[in-house]
């Protein structure tokens, strides 16, 4: 009888921080500027620290000309990655990669083509 009454104290506690996809939440849909762990989290899509002690928080997408990250498996950036419909021109390296140094610029990929 104890599990049950925990599960049911577990789900009222975190029914209203699932949020529909309107809403904001405690741990999903957060705005820009809130403390996340994971980009998944963020409405942007990317959870941006600034350095390796810094708190992430959620920030915009980086537009173009702008500093950019690809887009990784670790859900939290340095340099976010690029807005819909750009790429980040980056050298693609595997040190890069593990290093999280791998920055480049978000660019229109119709311009890329042009040139």
């Amino acid at each position: 009888k104890v599990l049950p009454a925990c599960l049911l104290l577990a789900l009222l506690l975190l029914a209203p921080a699932l949020a529909t996809e309107n809403e904001r939440g405690l741990i999903i849909n957060l705005e820009a500027g809130e403390l996340c762990l994971q980009s998944i989290q963020c409405k942007s899509g990317c959870c941006h620290r600034t350095s390796g002690l810094s708190l992430a928080r959620c920030a915009p997408k980086a537009p173009e000309f702008h500093e950019c990250s690809p887009t990784s498996i670790y859900g939290v950036y340095y340099k976010c990655p690029c807005e819909s419909g750009l790429t980040c021109d980056t050298d693609k390296s595997i040190v890069g990669s593990i290093t999280n140094t791998n920055f480049g610029i978000c660019r229109d990929p119709q311009d890329l083509y042009r040139r």
